[in-house]
């Protein structure tokens, strides 16, 4: 899982602009940030860290520029390395550069492929690299000593037959245009925006907010869009839509304040919020108060006691300089995280039972740690509701949260989950009630893979076995 973001102009460098449009993505990915821009010759500055680490007042006065690309990387496979950060550049045919957000599920066929048959010779372990060089590998094709909005078409059809996953894709090419595509089954979000002469495309719609763009909505599943020098928009439909976003978004990944694919991430978590007050009823207990799991699980707890007319408390205090534990690199740094992210308000949870709200439970390691943390401050109950239904299976498609042998729920009943963590009672969402507040009523085929071990794609054993042995073997890369 990754933020990217691409920009086009005319008159005025784009460089200051992705930098903060990064900013506002920097949830998506914390472990490497670039930027690439174009004013007749492409100026790259990427490496390891958050996007506020990467970039200075010097290094963002050398991006010029009208058209520019950017990503804060989440990897999904190898350990992270320099030269894993996007953009990645091929200077031929044209001169391409490419960001993408997602997961190739053939990367290393591709990669073999590539460079024994095509002989290209690929660098790193990012996918995007194996994207990009199936797309320059297409268009090299093409006759024209010019390439046309009809040929690049062409090309990112031939990446929709060559590349199998989840991808979601901007790139800057080498007539200072912009091309962005979305894969055939629409897994990573990606949407459109415009402002006067710049046209925009971003992860998230939060990303349009923050820049004053207006939003244009969503670069459909198998669509690709060129924008031209001049501000000019040519969309096409490449191949047939087989729309299946992950709802793993909505749950958890994506901002509250962003609508990815026509739904809010708020109102879609405050739905979840309200059917998993139905589940707590059920459950017959009566707490003293809701503690929202800052911050995904603030939405639906306040749903939550609206629902029910129990008492909602900040009882739980977030450092807001902690990233992210959900997609720290190990399970090490995860543990340690919670103590340092988290702090519970002694005053507010002493004698008091407890009701915890959650977004999900991956190995159950974080879930424990946290009940540990509350309950030194004294509650008499500790109950954990969770509004995501229960993890069973491992994504493919380019959030890395365990493989499928680290899944607490795989091989333990609820019961068991509820002794392991330490809670008095676990409350868990169902699996169709969150299917169901998610879309809101809309009609949606989501991925639900991670939940209910059904792919959009065709996967095997040996395909998930592969995965594994790819991310146990993968180290993280240090910072210095």
């Amino acid at each position: 899982m990754c933020g990217i973001v691409g920009i086009i102009g005319q008159g005025r460098d784009v460089g200051y602009d992705l930098y903060e449009a990064m900013l506002t993505l920097q949830h998506r990915g914390q472990d490497a940030a670039g930027i690439a821009t174009f004013d007749g010759i492409l100026h790259l500055k990427k490496g390891i860290g958050l996007v506020q680490q990467v970039f200075n007042r010097k290094n963002l006065s050398r991006l010029r520029g009208p058209v520019g690309i950017g990503q804060a990387r989440y990897p999904t496979i190898g350990r992270g390395s320099p030269e894993d950060s996007q953009p990645f550049y091929v200077n031929y045919p044209y001169g391409v550069a490419m960001v993408h957000n997602g997961n190739v599920i053939n990367f290393f066929a591709l990669k073999e492929e590539l460079q024994k048959v095509h002989r290209r010779q690929l660098n790193s372990s990012s996918d995007v690299e194996a994207i990009l060089n199936v797309f320059a590998d297409e268009l090299v094709h093409k006759d024209s000593s010019a390439f046309s909005a009809d040929d690049l078409f062409d090309a990112v059809g031939g990446v929709f037959r060559r590349v199998q996953g989840a991808y979601s894709v901007v790139a800057m090419l080498g007539d200072g245009s912009l091309l962005a595509f979305r894969d055939p089954l629409g897994i990573r979000p990606l949407v459109m925006g415009r402002k006067e002469t710049m046209t925009a495309f971003a992860s998230e719609t939060v990303t349009f907010d923050f820049l004053g763009f207006e939003n244009l909505g969503d670069v459909s599943a198998g669509e690709a869009v060129h924008v031209s020098t001049d501000g000019r928009i040519t969309r096409r439909q490449i191949s047939e839509p087989n729309h299946h976003p992950c709802i793993f978004e909505w749950v958890y990944f994506a901002r509250p304040d962003s609508v990815i694919d026509g739904i809010g991430v708020l109102e879609a978590r405050r739905r979840l919020g309200k059917t998993l007050a139905k589940r707590c009823r059920e459950a017959g207990i009566e707490p003293d108060m809701v503690v929202p799991v800052p911050d995904t699980g603030r939405p639906a707890a306040l749903a939550l006691t609206e629902a029910t007319g129990w008492r909602l408390s900040e009882g739980l205090i977030r450092n807001r300089y902690i990233q992210r534990t959900f997609i720290m690199p190990t399970q090490t740094k995860r543990r340690s995280s919670v103590r340092q992210k988290f702090n519970p308000v002694r005053s507010e949870l002493a004698g008091r039972k407890v009701l915890l709200v959650d977004d999900t439970i991956v190995r159950g390691n974080t879930s424990l740690e946290l009940i540990k943390l509350v309950r030194q401050a004294g509650p008499s109950k500790v109950y954990y509701a969770v509004y995501g239904s229960t993890l069973r299976s491992p994504c493919i498609y380019g959030i890395d949260m365990a493989t499928r042998d680290e899944f607490i729920a795989k091989d333990h009943p609820e019961e068991e989950i509820e002794r392991l963590i330490g809670a008095d009672r676990l409350i868990y969402q169902t699996y169709d009630d969150m299917v169901a507040a998610v879309a809101g009523g809309r009609k949606m085929n989501f991925c639900t893979a991670c939940f209910s071990g059904k792919y959009p794609t065709p996967v095997t054993d040996a395909d998930l076995d592969r995965i594994a042995a790819e991310r146990n073997s993968a180290k993280p890369y240090p910072r210095t």
